[in-house]
């Protein structure tokens, strides 16, 4: 059977149900992911003085292939791109800067510096996001940076900051796309501190200064993401979820949910909708926790299903800004790419493929028992078939089949970078 046939036979079982399959494909079209460049090699950058990795992150694993220059990392972005259906958006952290071999320091970053991205991006028809990066630097060491208590210090990074949102709204003008320009700091204490108030009022006046400066809101989006804990702040972080939903609420930001920056028994998907009550949009960071914020590659389980079903069924596709935040260096990068961010989209497919408003109306009439027996039903229907087919469509390979061009693109390219950097 083809795909086409069994697109046909897949379709008519949704349509029983009033969905338009067709329609559905055309929205899923629309959709962008924010894809995150530093997969592609393990969050190192390209800064001319660069540290250790710091800030409680960790790469594990030593593929063969790694990213090594920009040139490397963009056409590494492009092959995988090449490989996930629908048009999409890619995501810098400032430590991607070129400089021509001058060493820059992070507070006078400028767009001139990320003027190669946004051409890149521009030729391939691609928005860009940026973070400024908050880690592995000198004045990060002690794990505080917007919170620390000397002040030369914050301001360092309150600079910093401020030039990360001009260089997003660069982005921005120049790519008619606006920029959601994210701030993310590993701030905390790895025992129990003796006074968390201090340092979040530091916090506090630290983003009020970097906020003070004007930018257009029409190029670029603010956005601040919270945590629970990490290495090295295993009792106490600053930046709480708690601290940065206020401050977004009140100073009209968007909050930022990491779906490994929880604790293990909280899920993102259940805080979706009473965040949508209060905020005109919000901002995630898709990732798979494995006991911790250890950033593995999303795979189509439970929790980023359930998380795409909250954005369709309350119809925020317009509200909520789909990003991915992962990095494995134990399989191949372009695979790790290509993996998680199909899987994100198969999840927004699956999530349009159901009659929401009939589940609701079983659920306000009380009729628990047909609730339930649809939803378990739906999850076996043959989804699978209309995947295919869009891909198809797309103009990507369907199922498995782009596996062997990733296989292709390592022993032609991968191997050959291995060989010249050994």
């Amino acid at each position: 059977m083809t795909v086409l046939e069994s697109y046909e036979l897949a379709k008519r079982e949704y349509e029983k149900w009033g969905i338009s399959v067709d329609s559905v494909l055309e929205q899923l079209k629309k959709i962008p992911i924010s894809i995150h460049c530093w997969q592609g090699d393990d969050i190192t950058g390209f800064e001319e003085d660069k540290g250790e990795l710091t800030g409680g992150i960790d790469v594990t694993g030593n593929y063969p292939g790694k990213a090594n220059t920009p040139l490397e990392l963009r056409q590494d972005l492009e092959k995988a791109l090449s490989l996930i259906p629908g048009n999409h958006r890619v995501n810098l952290h400032a430590i991607y800067a070129e400089t021509d071999g001058e060493v820059i320091e992070r507070d006078q970053l400028k767009p001139l510096h990320f003027e190669k991205w946004m051409r890149w991006a521009k030729k391939n028809k691609l928005g860009l996001d940026f973070n400024p990066t908050l880690f592995s630097h000198p004045k990060s060491a002690d794990g505080l940076t917007l919170s620390h208590p000397e002040k030369e210090t914050r301001e360092f990074w309150i600079n910093h900051c401020i030039a990360s949102r001009k260089i997003g709204e660069y982005f921005g003008r120049e790519l008619g796309s606006p920029c959601l320009t994210n701030i993310w700091i590993p701030d905390g204490f790895k025992d129990i501190p003796s006074d968390r108030f201090t340092p979040r009022e530091r916090l506090k006046e630290s983003l009020d200064k970097i906020f003070e400066v004007e930018v257009n809101e029409s190029y670029n989006v603010d956005a601040i993401e919270s945590k629970l804990f990490g290495i090295g702040s295993e009792s106490f972080v600053v930046g709480s979820f708690e601290f940065y939903l206020g401050y977004a609420l009140k100073n009209n930001k968007l909050c930022l949910l990491d779906t490994g920056h929880f604790h293990p028994t909280e899920t993102v998907s259940n805080k979706i909708s009473s965040m949508l009550l209060f905020s005109e949009k919000i901002a995630l960071h898709v990732s798979r926790p494995v006991r911790w914020d250890s950033d593995h590659v999303v795979i189509l389980d439970e929790e980023v299903r359930e998380i795409a079903i909250e954005i369709v069924r309350n119809n925020a596709l317009d509200k909520v800004l789909i990003g991915l935040d992962f990095f494995d260096a134990s399989i191949n990068r372009i695979a790790a790419w290509v993996i998680g961010t199909r899987n994100m989209i198969k999840a927004l497919l699956y999530g349009l493929l159901m009659p929401h408003n009939h589940f609701k109306q079983l659920q306000e009439k009380g009729n628990y028992t047909e609730r339930l027996a649809l939803l378990e039903e739906f999850k076996t229907y043959p989804f699978g078939a209309i995947w295919d087919y869009y891909c198809e469509t797309m103009g990507v390979p369907v199922k498995e089949a782009w596996l062997s061009e990733v296989m292709d693109y390592e022993r032609e390219v991968l191997a050959n970078r291995f060989a010249v950097s050994k």
